[in-house]
């Protein structure tokens, strides 16, 4: 009887023994699944700032070539607007009728291709002064009828590329 009792008592021990055992297996477990969650976690976050940094980077990288591309058409575009400025005061010296016509048909053709590559002419007369598209080379009497600070003559057009002053409009103005 006491085979038996030890043997029942030898039972109860490995049963406990097994309990604990599955408990602390259960235990390693679900630390290690939770330690493999943050793992997750980390790498998710990771993967979100990066594709984020990268969307920016993109973004960055096509506004400094939109920005460069802007420059360069600014760069050239004043060297050439001389060229149709000869061509206004040509018109405007009182020649026969072809040669006006020709040179009119120039001018226009100029002024096209300006329009075709996004370069906007400023225009202010009759505007008030605005010292951020104008530059003012004189002050004139101001006769009936007229504004004060209004621009009443341009003696050389200004011109902007996309809200970007690329030359300023020499005017003059009312005082």
């Amino acid at each position: 009887m006491e085979d038996k009792k030890k043997n029942q008592e030898k039972e109860i021990k490995q049963e406990e023994v097994k309990e604990e055992t599955c408990e602390t297996v259960s235990e390693k477990e679900d630390n290690k699944i939770e330690e493999l969650q943050k793992q997750v976690e980390e790498y998710k976050d990771k993967w979100m700032r990066n594709v984020a940094e990268f969307d920016n980077y993109k973004k960055r990288n096509a506004k400094l070539w939109q920005d460069a591309f802007n420059e360069g058409i600014s760069s050239v575009i004043t060297k050439v607007l001389p060229i149709g400025d000869s061509l206004d005061r040509a018109c405007n010296m009182g020649l026969d009728e072809k040669t006006e016509e020709g040179i009119k048909g120039l001018i226009k053709k100029f002024n096209e291709a300006l329009k075709s590559i996004g370069i906007e002419e400023i225009n202010p007369i009759g505007e008030p002064f605005d010292p951020t598209i104008s530059e003012a080379l004189m002050q004139v009497e101001k006769a009936e009828g007229e504004t004060v600070d209004t621009v009443k003559q341009v003696f050389e057009k200004g011109y902007k590329l996309n809200d970007k002053i690329i030359r300023y409009a020499k005017v003059s103005v009312i005082k």
